[in-house]
């Protein structure tokens, strides 16, 4: 894992990888906007679930802060198809099934389930501001609540780059 992944100031690393619709969707072509890139394990199970449908919820106000929301995980287009459908998500989610990007931003990993050692998906998220900055990077989420953690520390950088 590379040190500027979590150096807050960096340049954000580019990526390019294929959303629920198997359309390409790239950092540049996201610059002008916040970005937040959160990293999660697989698609329809407890935790991403709860995480997905919280950043469904507050969308309007992520949508309101100059936001794009945007889940990573190893499940294919068509996987992430059917779970959008089946909770009536509204947010975008990419493809990452040889996990280059999740290690590009340390979300690729050894990590302790019911004890056991294993290496997968590590449950973070990172905020990209609009000029491709790192601008802030939480490690191993607890799912619950996290959207409105990411949604309060947007409005908290954002009103700091107002004044």
């Amino acid at each position: 894992m590379a040190e500027s992944v979590s150096k807050i100031g960096n340049k954000a690393r580019a990526f390019t990888l294929i959303n629920q619709d198997a359309e390409k969707v790239s950092l540049k072509d996201l610059q002008g906007q916040w970005v937040v890139l959160y990293f999660y394990p697989r698609d329809d199970t407890p935790g991403c679930t709860k995480e997905a449908c919280q950043f469904t919820t507050h969308l309007s106000d992520f949508e309101s802060l100059d936001a794009v929301v945007l889940g990573v995980s190893p499940d294919t287009p068509e996987k992430h198809q059917k779970f959008i459908e089946k909770y009536d998500l509204k947010i975008g989610l990419l493809s990452d099934p040889d996990h280059i990007v999740m290690e590009k931003y340390g979300a690729w990993g050894e990590k302790v389930s019911y004890g056991k050692t294993s290496i997968g998906v590590l449950r973070s998220t990172v905020l990209i501001d609009p000029e491709g900055r790192l601008a802030w990077h939480w490690r191993n989420v607890r799912a619950d609540g996290h959207a409105e953690k990411v949604r309060d520390k947007l409005k908290e950088l954002r009103s700091c780059l107002d004044n």
